[in-house]
């Protein structure tokens, strides 16, 4: 690649031709602040904090210049840190506080807030501008996704994830001048327009215009009623992510401190969300392999993340017929803690509240979908957040780094590797395919890592040779991560350009490793690591230490086949494990 020469600060380097002055200065150790800039996704210089002084060969560059889309130039001379650029930066930020809700120590993002940390770093100590602000709105109506205008410092972090990323556009600059604010068309509330409530826009604000809504009280309250048996289960990729919450590297797994916390916080039971996904595995190829066999619709794509569910439902809907009819593992394991270990312990089903641990916010909506219930009675009653969890250690005084490593309850905690790698886009398809190929082969296979459908492509295709019926087949899968991705994909299978048999669709990018409820990594921060990258090695190195490695080989779920469920797919299965999606008009309520 060309090198450009120039001067940061007095310092000659040698960067990339195609890089900016802000990535630049980085690589040379130089820290130029920033808010609306997130890599890769929202590059468009509006909240002008990233400001330089520049000269090219000696003729100083009008104005300052924003460091974020300033393209380095052959003999440029650049300086961060004059009187001038500090009082432009300084005068900036004051003008976002001065239309900002600062109520600091009450806010959700109190410690983790960009904004913060900014004002901290610049020792801005009062508002010198006082006036009127913009009238706030405080959108609330939708189970996952909280909106709060009074915050919102009009970055467009949120637009550009959403838009650009996910290719929905949920989010978008409305209205003019002083009166400019983020929203959906309309001033629609998020719960009515189609937003998947995947959350990529809560993990990219820098403030907490957007965040989760809470469900901390129901809990606590929950636990400390005695009339109350409260379980809770944890997804594979939480245990990636929280111990970001008490300072940990990023991609630190902490699967046996969390068990630990959890039972010290006053759950009754502490299982893993990984037993049901080995248990997905089961009921998902086995509907595979039948709809293969006997001519069922095809592709068959998985239904495990709840936002590219509702994606679907509104976007693609004839594509509905594709989908798995297996309820994700979220609700597969809710489903059988009112039902199988109700029964098996003599619990009543209705004094069990159902929590679970997620990286995901549209795990909230899901849970109280209409579909996800056994006689009745909802899956699961609450569904919170790898943050969530974070706030509740906290909350208990726990010290989380002391605690011992422990193991989650039995009988439905017991798991294999293959249930830990489906928090990472391809892990579904490769815990599939460990499992399906050990089935048809009749052999139990030593070579299981797929390593055609890991990785951050955004679509990755792969075929297997295997035999069924007695014939050698090629099965055709692809995986999609990001729900412009899936459309890709989609688009891709609709017009016959491409054939697959099945196809593993998250909504995130990078998967649940990168989910919308999980731990907040600034836009700073993002420059020196890759939190998909590093989370996502954390559930492949518990995957390799795992003794058991293929859904199929799990004990637990071969005893709950062997004394309750009977066989994948039969009669039982369908009414616990399994549901069914419909058609969502464009704009609809959850």
């Amino acid at each position: 690649m060309d090198k450009v020469n120039i001067t940061i600060n007095g310092k000659s380097l040698s960067v990339a031709s195609d890089t900016t002055v802000l990535l630049a200065a980085r690589e040379a150790g130089i820290d130029i602040p920033s808010l609306c800039y997130l890599k890769d996704i929202n590059e468009i210089a509006a909240c002008r904090v990233c400001v330089v002084e520049a000269d090219v060969k000696g003729v100083p560059m009008r104005n300052l210049p924003a460091s974020c889309v300033l393209a380095v130039q052959e003999g440029m001379n650049i300086r961060t840190n004059t009187p001038k650029v500090r009082r432009a930066v300084r005068k900036n930020v004051e003008l976002i506080l001065a239309n900002h809700n600062c109520e600091c120590l009450t806010c959700l993002r109190n410690g983790t807030c960009e904004l913060q940390k900014l004002c901290s770093e610049l020792s801005i100590e009062i508002i010198p501008y006082r006036g009127e602000k913009r009238k706030p709105v405080f959108d609330d109506l939708s189970h996952s996704i909280v909106r709060d205008s009074s915050k919102c410092i009009l970055c467009g972090r949120c637009i550009s994830v959403c838009r650009d990323v996910q290719g929905i556009g949920v989010l978008d600059f409305t209205n003019r001048g002083f009166h400019t604010e983020v929203a959906p068309a309309f001033d629609f509330s998020m719960r009515d327009v189609n937003c998947t409530f995947c959350g990529q826009c809560i993990i990219s604000c820098p403030v907490a215009a957007l965040h989760e809504k809470t469900y901390l009280d129901q809990v606590w309250a929950a636990i400390d009623d005695p009339d109350k048996f409260v379980i809770v289960q944890t997804a594979p990729a939480v245990r990636a992510s929280l111990g970001e919450e008490f300072g940990l590297p990023v991609g630190t797994p902490v699967t046996g401190k969390m068990v630990a916390a959890l039972r010290r916080i006053g759950f009754d039971r502490v299982f893993d969300t990984n037993f049901s996904a080995d248990l997905t595995i089961l009921e998902e190829g086995t509907e595979l392999l039948n709809r293969v066999k006997n001519g069922g619709t095809l592709p068959m794509i998985t239904s495990c993340s709840p936002g590219w569910i509702r994606y679907c439902e509104i976007n693609y809907p004839d594509f509905l017929d594709n989908l798995s009819t297996c309820k994700s593992p979220q609700q597969m394991f809710g489903a059988l803690v009112k039902t199988y270990y109700a029964e098996k312990f003599g619990i009543d089903p209705d004094k069990i509240v159902s929590v679970s641990v997620m990286p995901c916010t549209s795990k909230k909506t899901e849970a109280k979908r209409e579909e996800m219930n056994v006689d009745g009675r909802a899956d699961v009653d609450i569904a919170l957040t790898t943050r969530e969890l974070g706030d509740l250690i906290k909350q208990a005084r726990l010290n989380f780094n002391a605690l011992p490593e422990e193991e989650p309850d039995s009988i439905l905690g017991e798991y294999t590797g293959a249930g830990v790698i489906f928090g990472a886009t391809g892990g579904v398809m490769e815990a599939a395919l460990r499992t399906v190929a050990d089935i048809l082969s009749g052999k139990d296979l030593k070579d299981i890592e797929y390593q055609d459908v890991r990785g951050l492509g955004g679509v990755k295709e792969a075929s297997v040779i295997l035999p069924i019926d007695g014939v050698d087949t090629e099965i055709k899968v692809a995986v999609a991560h990001g729900t412009a991705n899936a459309a890709k994909v989609l688009e891709a299978v609709r017009s016959g350009e491409k054939n697959y048999h099945f196809i593993e669709v998250m909504a995130c990018p990078g998967g649940c490793v990168n989910g919308g409820g999980q731990s907040y990594v600034s836009a700073k921060d993002r420059l020196d690591v890759n939190p998909k990258i590093n989370r996502a090695n954390a559930l492949y190195s518990e995957d390799e230490r795992q003794v058991l490695r293929k859904s199929h080989e799990n004990p637990e779920v071969q005893k709950l086949y062997a004394d309750y469920l009977i066989e994948p797919n039969g009669h039982l299965s369908h009414k616990l494990l399994h549901t069914h999606y419909h058609q969502r008009d464009t704009y609809c309520q959850e």
